[in-house]
């Protein structure tokens, strides 16, 4: 470097940081990324457009420099930047880092966007007879510190604008960071004269950075009720499973789950339980109830309603009619998204029989028929339609829900059973993102008789809320596949729960005698709350519930009398006298048999002396789980060793060894939680 230069690197110092500009800038370019959230198209480096794209390189370049001979060099740099924009000036240079003992390392820069078509292409090597001597030297390739990491300088075309008039120009954020995945080092013999600048440029693959945009289905918890003004509590079941794994996969990754992402009985239906199964020819399902003194609190009690669905007979079910609607946007390019859906219904196709048809259908920017429906049998044929999927594009889920409703309407015969199954990272941002407009529409459609199930897949912009949108209005079920080990108990062990309903919109009621319980509360359910009026409506929907499954659901009440009241009586109302009586409260259930518009009512007693058995036990070990990941004020000093400690006690049968997963799950809950 000449002593111009080396002089003009001294005079200058390093910019002091302006952070209300930065976080100005973090926050548009946020709402940047945002809008391209889900697109392939690959976004390149682009010129400085104005003063602006002028101090943007400049704040990228003093990022990548840590040493103080690197921002020494950095400002040097700006200094050549500012003489070169004048309108006879030279062009400028964009810094990138590379490290070339890492091949599959990133590197981040900051293009800018929306550059005029007339601005020269940046990846086009500059013509080494427009750089100054001075100019050339700089873009060669220099050690850092580190004796592992290079940088090269990247041209940038030069302004035609004069810098009066820049400074006058509306001044823009820039736009959100992008990866730039690493491209091969040149070697020293044609870094110098400029060839391999062009070449770094030409083989950069550009992707948006990971920003989390997650957002998840759940409400507050469950208040108090005082059983004298309300003493009737209704709601409809729930079989879905998606939160426990999402859960799961929070604690896996070292960090405890956000309290939205909680909803306490899908993780206690997580788990399989032996309950009293009904008798042939008789309802689908049996309910059975129990009351045992409260874990967390000895003064009060949890009412714990189980019910178990009458067991497949699979040489018995009818023929399925399957589509599976794929979503392949840009966004499911991970490996936790595409590449695990596709190992996960491969797994699921030697569930199938002969007589069953597949169909699927893929969607991104527009939505298409990948495989026509095909026999179960011509597993080859199917296998090679999913292998041969990729991610890219926007997230067009209406055209892709519309498609795959057609498809399975052309399948459906008398006796079948249709279902869509949808696997996506629930990332819709075409079409119908609204969730009330998604509702609607699949509301619509269920009355066709095809329904709908979600798989939920990968974590970053997971939309749970739209995913369980989809599942509650579609008569399915919401899960969520982060392991391949997950895709076998949903897509294979419990296949045939997940894809046969045996009773529909099925609906809970439970009434408390005012004489015997002063308070109660429902732990969980609080997405699947009903009104009173509602338990009697036919056309209310309701869950479903599938062959084999299990619905559990607890409720923490305190006895009249008992010192855990946390309500006073009412000064002016009826003193509610205890009275001696075997019955605590009343159980009622309505379903409907598949295909059918009328319900059908069960009614059981409450009764005060009956036993719990250790599968009530273990459920409420995992609700006392729940409630402390959620924050919740009811369990006093019950702690997380607690909940281990109890369901420790009462782990019963395993054989898939779920509920020794879930007890390692809150050892490693209680880590974090020191920590």
């Amino acid at each position: 470097m000449n002593d111009d230069l080396d002089d003009l690197k001294a005079m200058m110092t390093t910019p002091k940081p302006d952070a209300q500009k930065r976080a100005a800038d973090l926050a548009l370019a946020q709402k940047n990324f945002d809008n391209i959230q889900g697109s392939t198209d690959q976004p390149r480096p682009t010129p400085a457009t104005g003063l602006n794209g002028l101090w943007t390189g400049v704040t990228t370049m003093l990022s990548t420099f840590t040493s103080k001979g690197g921002l020494t060099a950095t400002t040097a740099l700006v200094a050549c930047g500012f003489l070169f924009l004048t309108p006879t000036g030279q062009d400028m240079w964009l810094e990138t880092k590379v490290t070339p003992t890492a091949p599959d390392a990133d590197i981040v820069a900051v293009p800018e966007v929306d550059m005029p078509a007339d601005i020269v292409d940046p990846i086009d090597p500059m013509p080494e007879a427009a750089m100054s001597n001075e100019v050339q030297k700089l873009a060669e390739v220099t050690a850092d510190d580190d004796a592992n990491t290079r940088r090269v300088l990247v041209p940038i075309a030069p302004e035609t604008a004069d810098v009066e008039m820049m400074m006058d120009m509306p001044q823009e954020a820039p736009a959100p960071p992008v990866v730039l995945r690493r491209a091969p080092i040149p070697n020293a013999a044609n870094t110098a004269n400029g060839v391999a600048l062009g070449a770094i440029a030409q083989n950069m693959e550009i992707a948006p950075a990971e920003v989390n945009t997650e957002s998840f289905a759940n409400a507050d918890s469950n208040p108090l009720k005082v059983t004298a003004e309300e003493p009737v509590s209704t709601f409809s079941i729930d079989v879905d499973t998606a939160s426990y794994s999402i859960v799961r996969n929070s604690i896996m990754r070292g960090q405890l789950p956000p309290a939205e992402t909680v909803r306490i009985e899908e993780m206690i239906n997580y788990f399989p339980y032996d309950y009293a199964a009904p008798e042939a020819g008789g309802d689908p399902f049996q309910p059975t109830v129990s009351v045992m003194p409260t874990p967390w609190n000895p003064d009060t009690q949890l009412v714990h309603i189980a019910l178990q669905g009458e067991l497949p007979i699979v040489d018995e079910r009818p023929a399925l009619n399957l589509v599976f609607l794929i979503d392949t946007s840009g966004s499911m390019s991970d490996v936790s998204k595409l590449p695990l859906l596709k190992q996960s219904f491969l797994l699921m196709l030697d569930q199938l029989r002969p007589e069953d048809e597949v169909a699927i259908v893929e969607y991104a920017g527009s939505a298409g028929q990948v495989l026509a429906p095909t026999p179960a049998s011509e597993r080859t044929k199917i296998r090679n339609a999913l292998n041969g999927l990729g991610a890219g594009g926007s997230t067009n889920g209406q055209g892709g829900l519309e498609q795959a409703y057609a498809v399975a309407e052309s399948m459906s015969s008398d006796g079948e059973v249709s279902r869509v199954l949808l696997a996506t990272d629930g990332d819709f941002n075409v079409g119908l993102s609204d969730p009330n407009g998604l509702e609607k529409f699949i509301a619509d459609k269920r009355d066709t008789g095809t329904f709908l199930s979600v798989l939920g897949f990968g974590r970053g912009n997971l939309n749970d809320q739209t995913m369980q949108t989809l599942a509650q209005n579609g008569n399915g079920t919401a899960a969520y596949i982060d392991t391949l080990s997950e895709a076998q108990k949903v897509l294979v062990d419990q296949l045939t729960g997940a894809l046969f309903p045996i009773a529909s919109d099925v609906k809970v009621q439970v009434e408390f005698d005012p004489t015997q319980i002063a308070e109660y509360r429902l732990i969980g359910y609080e997405t699947r709350a009903l009104n009173r009026e509602d338990f009697n409506n036919d056309a209310v929907d309701a869950g479903d519930l599938g062959a084999g499954h299990t619905v559990t659901a607890l409720y923490e009440v305190t006895p009249v009398g008992s010192p855990a009241r946390m309500t006073d009586p009412l000064r002016y109302g009826a003193a509610q006298a205890a009275v001696e009586r075997d019955e605590l409260g009343f159980l009622k259930l309505r379903y409907k048999e598949p295909g059918t518009d009328v319900s059908q009512l069960i009614e059981t007693p409450i009764l005060r002396d009956s036993t719990a058995s250790t599968e009530a036990q273990f459920a409420a070990s995992i609700a006392g789980f729940g409630q402390i990941l959620r924050g919740d004020s009811y369990l006093g000093s019950w702690s997380m060793g607690d909940a281990i400690a109890l369901a420790t006690e009462s782990k019963g049968a395993d054989s898939f060894g779920y509920r020794a997963e879930a007890i390692q799950l809150m050892r490693l809950a209680e880590s974090l939680g020191r920590n």
